[in-house]
This record gives structure tokens, C-alpha cells and sequence, in this order.
């Protein structure tokens, strides 16, 4: 059994459980779409509830490499860094656009997968988001906001192009999947964090304390 097995498994995974949705799609479906043996796909995963959580797995620990980057430029200022994050999950997303369908529609199921997921890589997105806002709050480079709420919107931003793409091919006609909408949209979000999160007056203050 090879690589090129697995990787065909969880690609035609990702593609049936966005056609069909995870209850609707078979192993069997799943074995013929990726041209193996049923007996391959529990040999590698089990059974579908297994291989539906490698799906999660691989996203979230390619989604908080995002963060991790991003947040790495944290010194250079909480601007910088929020906009680096969300440039990262950006590209990222695009890249990976029908994954990220996948893992967006079945987060918001009441699971026990679900809630493991959010204990673990959506803790360590809270963690890293929360710091960001805190210290640029603290600095005075963001207004007085809630941090929480901050990072709600910030998250509504990212994710809604992916919740909503029949919408966006068939009525705004953009296509999510090209670079070039990753490069607009993330464009847009800064927009969003120059003039409704950070402080306009944190230049005047930065002098003055220098």
C-alpha cells in the first residue's frame, strides 16, 4: 500500500463528503471514487468516522502553522501580526478550499470530534488571537476592544467566503479558489483592522512617548 493510495482515499473523501454530505457517502463510495479497495480505506483509517477526522486533523494543524507564523511577528507590532495571520489562513484556505468547506460545515455540528477539535486546535487559535488583541490594546495601537468579540468578527470574515461559495460563484460571480481572490479579500479584511480596530491616534501617542 502506498502513499499515493492514501492521499487518493482522503481526496475523494473531501470531494464526496462536500457533494454528498459525511451521512451520504459510503465507504464503498469513497473506495470507488478513489480507485482502491474498501479494505484499504479501514486499513489506513478504520472506518469513515476515522478518516473524517484525519480531514480534521490535517486542516487544523496546517491552519494553526498559519497562526504560529503570523504570530511570530508580534514584536514588530499587533497590526503587523493580525494582518500576517490573516493573510496566512487566507492563502491557506484558498489553497485548500474544499477542505476547508468540509471542516467549516462540520465544525458546526454538536459532536464529540467537534468538541475534541475545540479543545485542542481552536484553544490554541484563541490563545495566540487573544494575545495579539491584548497587547495591542495594552500598547494603545488598537482602540479599547473586547478581544473576544474582536476575534469573533475576525473569524466571521474568514470563513464566510467558504460557507457561502455557490452564493459568490452564481450571484457576485467571484471565485474563491483563484489567488488572486485570497490577495482582494485579505486586502479587504485590512481595511477592517485599519479603521475599526486600530487606534488612529497610535502614531501621535508612539511618538510621544518615544
Amino acid at each position: 500500500m502506498s502513499r499515493d493510495s492514501k492521499r487518493a482515499i482522503v481526496n475523494a473523501a473531501i470531494t464526496l463528503f462536500n457533494v454528498n454530505g459525511f451521512n451520504g457517502t459510503s465507504i464503498r463510495d469513497i473506495a470507488k471514487k478513489a480507485k482502491v479497495n474498501p479494505a484499504t480505506i479501514s486499513y489506513y483509517f478504520d472506518n469513515k468516522h476515522g478518516l473524517l477526522e484525519h480531514c480534521f486533523t490535517i486542516f487544523f494543524e496546517g491552519y494553526v502553522k498559519c497562526i504560529e507564523d503570523g504570530f511570530s511577528l508580534l514584536d514588530k507590532g499587533a497590526a503587523s501580526c493580525l494582518k500576517r495571520i490573516t493573510e496566512n489562513i487566507m492563502y491557506y484556505q484558498v489553497e485548500n478550499m474544499y477542505l476547508t468547506r468540509l471542516i467549516l460545515r462540520e465544525i458546526s455540528i454538536d459532536s464529540q470530534m467537534v468538541r475534541e477539535i475545540m479543545s485542542t486546535y481552536l484553544m490554541k487559535e484563541r490563545f495566540y488571537l487573544s494575545k495579539v488583541f491584548e497587547k495591542g490594546i495594552k500598547t494603545r495601537e488598537f482602540k479599547k476592544l473586547t478581544a473576544d468579540y474582536s476575534i469573533l468578527q475576525l473569524k466571521g470574515f474568514l470563513s464566510m467566503p467558504f460557507l457561502n461559495t455557490q452564493y459568490m460563484t452564481e450571484v457576485l460571480h467571484i471565485l474563491p479558489n483563484e489567488k488572486y481572490f485570497a490577495e482582494k479579500y485579505a486586502g479587504e479584511i485590512f481595511h477592517w483592522i485599519d479603521g475599526v480596530v486600530c487606534n488612529p491616534l497610535y502614531e501621535r501617542i508612539y511618538l510621544a512617548v518615544k
